[in-house]
């Protein structure tokens, strides 16, 4: 038995002196099989995470193809007053140059596009190529003591990078105080996700407004500083189908988020605005504008205790 393990072992038979050569065949045998191992491993790993990523792929083409093929993008354009609509992939918007800003973003937000893994948030503020006069950029905001506010905010474009990069064009943000872009403004964000969640899509509206009570001017680019935002959401779809405005002011509130509501027409009369002129008809239009139902909508009071107690201290 030991004979056999010494022969086994790439020994010779006589005078116990090692074979280099069968010891030679054995290990370039090993080496061979265990570099073999190493590339069949690696292959299946890359096959599987190629698999992998075109599962991911084929899932995410699904649920945004609403989102992205939807003619509603387009189709769904309030009135712009200073005639320059600017259409981005996710969104569209009109761009008031006397002020630097937009005077309105719409865009629809879904379900789907809620239900989608966020994306890593861009926080690279872009100046807006597609502004003919050449949007605000990021320095008009330094040191003027307001925040660059997104009307479309990015955590609504949050389901893949291009509409978060999207989200961060300087013609999507106004000049806010830091205690309202941090508090009223984000709660009003939060739950109109909430409400696009419940009712699986709403169409958004929202921006400055802009009028000749601005007098106060921040940037090299002078962009006008708003004393109020508003926003619209619009359930258009059956059997409930319901509106609702808010108009707020551009600071701090500790009152509940229902005290801000307000009709849609009384935001076209102050904006000059008209939001759905082409999306609704006249007899939709006036039921919808004219009045709104809180009943209809749900306010989370877990959300309004946790602006007044934390965001608005942030």
């Amino acid at each position: 038995m030991a004979q056999f393990r010494r022969t086994h072992g790439g020994e010779t038979k006589r005078g116990g002196k090692p074979n280099l050569m069968g010891r030679s065949i054995i290990l370039i045998l090993f080496l061979f099989g265990f570099l073999l191992a190493i590339i069949v491993f690696a292959n299946k790993s890359f096959f599987s995470k190629k698999a992998s990523e075109q599962s991911l792929d084929d899932a995410f083409s699904t649920e945004t193809s609403m989102i992205e093929k939807s003619p509603e993008t387009r189709y769904f354009l309030p009135l712009s007053t200073t005639g320059e609509i600017i259409h981005h992939k996710y969104y569209s918007l009109s761009y008031s140059e006397k002020y630097e800003q937009a005077e309105w973003v719409s865009y629809v937000l879904t379900k789907e596009s809620l239900r989608i893994e966020n994306v890593k948030r861009h926080d690279r503020f872009d100046p807006d190529i597609k502004i003919k006069s050449r949007s605000a950029i990021y320095h008009d905001y330094t040191s003027s003591g307001f925040t660059r506010g997104h009307l479309a905010p990015a955590a609504d474009m949050a389901f893949n990078e291009l509409a978060m990069k999207e989200s961060f064009l300087m013609s999507n943000i106004s000049p806010q105080k830091k205690e309202f872009n941090n508090g009223i403004w984000n709660e009003l964000e939060e739950i109109t996700r909430n409400w696009a969640w419940k009712n699986g899509k709403v169409y958004i509206a929202t921006g400055p407004v802009l009028n000749d009570n601005i007098g106060k001017f921040i940037g090299k680019n002078r962009v006008g500083v708003p004393e109020q935002f508003y926003k619209i959401i619009l359930d258009a779809d059956d059997p409930d189908r319901k509106a609702i405005g808010f108009l707020l002011p551009n600071e701090i509130s500790i009152e509940p988020l229902s005290k801000y509501a307000v009709t849609i027409d009384s935001i076209e009369l102050l904006t000059g605005i008209d939001f759905f002129k082409d999306f609704l008809t006249i007899d939709e239009q006036s039921r919808l504008e004219s009045t709104y139902d809180l009943s209809k909508w749900h306010f989370n009071q877990e959300l309004y205790k946790k602006r007044v107690e934390v965001w608005n201290k942030q």
